[in-house]
């Protein structure tokens, strides 16, 4: 069985940074592209970040130079540093796991960047 648990969110002041991980369960991780989906209220979800299994990255325009995505295939873990966060960032941060059509989807962490 699939299990992807996300952790690291909360609440943030803009200009700090928070680090959310996602420790993966149940597949052999080093083969899937994992990744990063965000969805804030009244809006569709879009894909923060991914990475392959090859370690190449991709980034949406609107994080690019302030979000690194990094895995650790001996640990099953994939995390996400986020710096210079805004307000615009605030949305509940979902973890994927794919390695064909469909991904397999962790429970969310809620992000919330607030002065």
């Amino acid at each position: 069985q699939v299990q992807l648990v996300e952790s690291g969110g909360g609440l943030v002041q803009p200009g700090g940074s928070l680090r959310l991980s996602c420790a993966a369960s149940g597949i052999a991780f080093s083969l899937y592209a994992m990744g990063w989906y965000r969805q804030a209220p009244g809006k569709q979800r879009e894909l923060v970040a991914s990475i392959i299994s090859s370690g190449s990255t991709n980034y949406a325009d609107s994080v690019k130079g302030r979000f690194t995505i990094s895995r650790d295939n001996a640990k099953n873990t994939v995390y996400l540093q986020m710096m210079s966060l805004k307000p615009e960032d605030t949305a509940v941060y979902y973890c994927y796991a794919r390695l064909g059509i469909n991904p397999n989807w962790g429970q969310g962490t809620q992000v919330t960047v607030s002065s």
